[in-house]
């Protein structure tokens, strides 16, 4: 048979190497092969459960049409609202850190791919100086060096300037895997730069919305204080005239009155909270944005009927369920990199430098040197603790698939809480407002009455106090309606989109 010399010698040992591996039952051949020589699972988006419709569904006011979802607060039709959104969007702080995330990731993506070339690539140089020991078993001291005075066997000295190279190459895919893990992490923090958007544009228009039912609810109650305002007017004039019951009716009225004043300078504090939340949300100190929030306006109102496309759309448009699928796609890739540490390593070591012991002799035709040649490393030793790294991997990847999936439960949950409030508000708030006519009916009658002596204040007071209640449960409604429809887009993933126009960027 005959003898395999030089280089031969290294590709048989490198085959047989390859070869104990998929011998030993690690992984096979075939799927090795299929996976463009990487080992390591291939990448497959997990199944998560997801309704067939939505509870609703049949309700007139809901469609199965796809949501119009990348301006979604235009549907108020208030201009107000719409500045304030693109606001946020060029300004907000917790977005800007978001974009900072996906600059992050890019780079890190750019350093693992880096990890496909030379690994090691250095450039050097030294000069060394070095004196022996004359006294030492291993020094050798010849008689014509001595004769001559040449002291050269004691004092060397010698100048290098060179470069060194390793180069492990890519056999069993770990740097592709790497890569490919990094990929899906850079995916991921774009999705989570979406998703905090949907959240900021959501919370941008809660914040208005709240301000401006503060505003109708504060309309509502200083009403209400002229008119109490009227009441103890006449209560006082009874009193003067000693009227009956106008001991108890005057401080009655007072007390009424005080009490609704009390309740405006109640509101008046948390119109001012929603003024300084917006601020916040528009990445500026608190201030003053009655200029910007165009003095008075009504309180958004919701179209009767929605587009809401079906559950299975939330896969596709939500950006946090996108972000948690992307997480799984970087750990399935990482199970490859921990399966990669199973198999022996292949590198290219060399270096070449020039070497003299003078330095005007450096760049000599004969001064350059140099070394290449191929190497392996196997932890065939630590092969226990790899096998465990490898599961880590599989069971960290196990809770993403986990996690994904509760994801999306979430989203789903989320969109039919959305849905049954926008649909239960809007009933609520025709009653209400039923209510609210009733009681200023109410409310005048009994005044007119208590003006001509015809009843007594209880009556009047009991009728104010309940047209009080109704119009602040009108407004709060009114904003809960509004709040309803911005939950439903915000569980519907919308609003991301804006990224996508033509004047928008990271």
């Amino acid at each position: 048979m005959a003898r395999l010399h030089g280089p031969y010698r290294w590709l048989t040992l490198g085959l047989l190497l390859a070869a104990l591996p998929f011998g030993a039952g690690c992984t096979s051949v075939r799927e090795y092969v299929r996976n463009g020589l990487r080992v390591g699972p291939e990448y497959r988006r997990p199944a998560a459960a997801v309704a067939d419709d939505w509870i609703d569904a049949a309700d007139a006011r809901l469609t199965s049409e796809p949501a119009e979802c990348r301006r979604w607060w235009a549907v108020f039709g208030d201009d107000t609202l719409d500045q304030l959104v693109d606001l946020a969007y060029r300004q907000n702080v917790s977005l800007r850190e978001a974009g900072f995330r996906i600059l992050e990731a890019r780079e890190q993506r750019a350093v693992v791919a880096g990890r496909l070339f030379p690994q090691t690539q250095a450039l050097l140089g030294d000069f060394t100086q070095t004196q022996r020991s004359a006294r030492t078993a291993t020094f050798r001291r010849s008689s014509s060096a001595i004769e001559s005075g040449n002291v050269g066997l004691r004092n060397l000295s010698s100048w290098r300037l060179g470069t060194t190279l390793a180069w492990e190459l890519d056999f069993w895919g770990g740097f592709r895997r790497a890569i490919e893990a990094a990929d899906a992490r850079l995916d991921a923090s774009i999705e989570g730069y979406d998703h905090v958007l949907v959240l900021l544009i959501a919370e941008v228009a809660t914040a208005y919305v709240d301000y401006r039912t503060v505003d109708q609810r504060l309309a509502f109650a200083r009403g209400n204080a002229e008119e109490q305002e009227e009441s103890a007017r006449i209560a006082a004039a009874r009193l003067k005239v000693k009227a009956i019951d106008s001991e108890i009716d005057a401080p009655q009225a007072k007390s009424n009155l005080a009490r609704t004043r009390a309740a405006i300078e109640a509101l008046e504090t948390a119109r001012r909270q929603h003024t300084n939340r917006l601020c916040v949300l528009l990445g500026m100190p608190p201030q003053d944005l009655e200029s910007l929030l165009q003095g008075t306006k009504p309180v958004p109102v919701a179209p009767e009927s929605v587009a809401i496309g079906v559950p299975a759309e939330l896969l596709r448009r939500r950006p946090d369920v996108r972000r948690a699928e992307r997480l799984v796609a970087a750990l399935c890739a990482e199970i490859g990199v921990a399966q990669s540490n199973l198999y022996p390593r292949f590198a290219l070591n060399g270096s070449m430098a020039l070497e003299a012991a003078q330095f005007s002799n450096l760049f000599s035709a004969d001064a350059w040197g140099g070394e290449v040649g191929p190497s392996f490393r196997w932890n065939v030793l630590n092969h226990g603790r790899l096998v465990h790294a490898v599961r880590v991997q599989d069971a960290r990847f196990q809770q993403q698939v986990a996690a994904y999936q509760q994801t999306v439960l979430l989203a789903n949950e989320e969109a039919e809480n959305a849905i049954v409030a926008f649909l239960n508000f809007h009933d609520q708030l025709k009653l209400l407002d039923e209510g609210v006519q009733e009681a200023q009916e109410a409310v005048r009658v009994a005044q007119a009455k208590y003006r001509a002596g015809d009843i007594d204040f209880n009556r009047v007071f009991t009728v104010e106090q309940l047209l009080i209640s109704q119009q602040d449960q009108l407004a709060s409604a009114q904003g809960d309606l509004a709040d309803s429809l911005i939950q439903l887009y915000r569980s519907l993933g919308g609003g991301w989109e804006i990224r996508l126009e033509p004047s928008a960027g990271l």
